[in-house]
C-alpha cells in the first residue's frame, strides 16, 4: 500500500500542485517569481556554494533526464566497460561537489537568520537531503548508471503514460525509495518557494542595461559604485 501511494499515487499529486500553484502564482503573484538575491549581505560563501551546486546538479539533472528520456540509446553507451567506469567516477564526483555546495550554502543561510525564511530552511533541507542520499546510492549501489535504466527510467516513463509501474521501484533500497520521493517533494514546493523561479527564464538579462549598486560604508565616508564593465571604479564624496 505504501508503494502503491508513494510510487503511484504522489507523484501525480505534486505535479497536480506544482501546475495549479504555478499558474496560481503566476496569475496574482508574478512579482514573487523570483531567487531574491542575498549577495549584497555575503557573496564569499555564496560564491563558493553555489557555483559547485549549480554547475554539479545541473549536469546530473542532465545525466537522469537523458537516461528517462533515451534508454536504448543510454544502455548502448554505457555498454563498454570503460565509458561505464568513467560516468560512474563522474557522478561521484558531481554528487561531492553538489553536496559539498548546498551544504555550504545551508551554513551560510544559518549566518543570514534575519533574511531567511521557514521555507528557504525546507528547502535547502530537502536539497541537501536530495543530493546526500543520491551520492549514497552512487557509492554503495554501484553502476547506477546501467541499472537505472532498468528500474527507474521506466517507472518514470510509465508515470507519463498515466500506468504506473509501481513494481519497477518495490524492490529497491529504501535509499533510493526516499531520493525518488524527496524529488516529487521538491516538485510539489515549487510554488511555494523561491524554487518558482526555475520556471522563469531570464532571456530579458540579455539585453536589460546594467544595474548600479551603491554602498555607504560610513558616515561622512565616500560613496563607491562598482566597478562598470570594461572600465575603472567611481567613487564620489557625499555632500
Amino acid at each position: 500500500m505504501s508503494d502503491l501511494f508513494l510510487f503511484g499515487i504522489f507523484p501525480y499529486l505534486a505535479v497536480a500542485l506544482a501546475v495549479g500553484g504555478l499558474v496560481h502564482r503566476y496569475r496574482t503573484l508574478r512579482h514573487t517569481v523570483t531567487a531574491r538575491s542575498s549577495q549584497l549581505l555575503e557573496d564569499r560563501a555564496l560564491y563558493w556554494g553555489s557555483v559547485p551546486w549549480h554547475y554539479a546538479i545541473l549536469a546530473i539533472l542532465l545525466a537522469h533526464l537523458g537516461a528517462t528520456l533515451f534508454p536504448g540509446a543510454w544502455g548502448r553507451l554505457l555498454g563498454a566497460p570503460g565509458r561505464l567506469l568513467a560516468l560512474e567516477v563522474s557522478g561521484l564526483a558531481l554528487g561531492g561537489l553538489a553536496v559539498l555546495g548546498i551544504a555550504l550554502l545551508l551554513v551560510r543561510r544559518s549566518r543570514l537568520g534575519a533574511s531567511t525564511g521557514a521555507m528557504d530552511w525546507v528547502v535547502l533541507a530537502l536539497l541537501l537531503l536530495q543530493a546526500a542520499t543520491g551520492l549514497y546510492v552512487a557509492f554503495t549501489l554501484r553502476w547506477g548508471g546501467a541499472w537505472y535504466v532498468q528500474t527507474a527510467a521506466p517507472w518514470l516513463a510509465s508515470l507519463a503514460t498515466l500506468s504506473p509501474q509501481v513494481d519497477r521501484m518495490a524492490p529497491l533500497p529504501a535509499a533510493v525509495k526516499l531520493h525518488a520521493v524527496n524529488a516529487f517533494a521538491l516538485v510539489a514546493l515549487l510554488p511555494l518557494s523561491k524554487l518558482a523561479h526555475l520556471t522563469s527564464l531570464p532571456v530579458a538579462y540579455l539585453w536589460r542595461p546594467p544595474q548600479v549598486v551603491v554602498w555607504r560604508r560610513a558616515p561622512g565616508g565616500p560613496v563607491r559604485t562598482p566597478r562598470p564593465a570594461g572600465g575603472g571604479s567611481a567613487t564620489a564624496s557625499r555632500g
